[in-house]
């Protein structure tokens, strides 16, 4: 649903210059953005877009957390990305995408999405080459990511597809605190199955088995490692 303050043409744009596609481009580039904006609020368990939804929109995720995935043939759910705050999502819309491969699904309340046109958005681009670059870098960052849980799911254990899935969470979006890295989520333990290709049973045990050797200290929404370099 949209919100009902609506932000400031300003506001809007000192929000896009957080995102990492927009950091060093002029000023003209985000304010051509940010007339094309809209503003929508959801709440949690509500989806973004579902598969097979038309592809038409370019998303960039503002506050809260969500889950990017699909479903297998029997119907199992399986989790491609965890996307939080000051990210883009759904840049399939800018490369053909007619109809949505993949679900966008809220993982808290008060989640706010930045939504643009896709076809406007490529207009954009087209103008200001450097906004291009800056794009085209973020889809192989994207695509180096993909790359290497797919080595994950074929070379390496239950186990050890955990604790890279802590690892590399908390390296991207945790807060260092002396020589340990905390990071906050909202995924529940089926949820980090459903990513790293296990069973929740399996993400119990292996989490409950790092605890108890004092390597990791968890509650429901963080994660503490204690030593990333010995975490294994």
């Amino acid at each position: 649903m949209m919100i009902p303050q609506k932000p400031t043409l300003l506001s809007i744009t000192e929000r896009l210059r957080s995102i990492s596609i927009f950091e060093d481009v002029e000023q003209e580039v985000l304010e051509a953005v940010t007339e094309h904006i809209k503003i929508k609020k959801y709440r949690k368990n509500r989806y973004i877009y579902q598969l097979g939804d038309p592809s038409n929109e370019l998303h960039f995720l503002m506050e809260g957390n969500l889950k990017i995935g699909t479903n297998s043939r029997s119907g199992k759910e399986v989790i491609k990305s965890v996307i939080y705050p000051e990210a883009m999502f759904g840049e399939m819309a800018l490369f053909g995408e007619k109809l949505r491969e993949n679900f966008a699904y809220c993982l808290e309340n008060d989640t706010i999405i930045f939504e643009i046109d896709a076809d406007r958005f490529r207009q954009i681009m087209f103008a200001y080459p450097e906004l291009s670059s800056n794009v085209i870098n973020i889809l192989g960052k994207k695509l180096h990511f993909a790359e290497k849980r797919i080595e994950s799911l074929v070379f390496k254990d239950a186990r050890e597809r955990i604790i890279d899935f802590l690892k590399d969470n908390a390296k991207n979006f945790g807060k260092q605190i002396g020589y340990e890295m905390l990071f906050k989520h909202c995924l529940t333990q089926q949820d980090i199955a459903n990513f790293t290709g296990t069973s929740r049973q399996t993400v119990t045990s292996v989490l409950n088995d790092l605890k108890k050797s004092n390597q990791i200290y968890f509650k429901r929404k963080s994660i503490l490692i204690r030593n990333m370099t010995t975490l294994s």
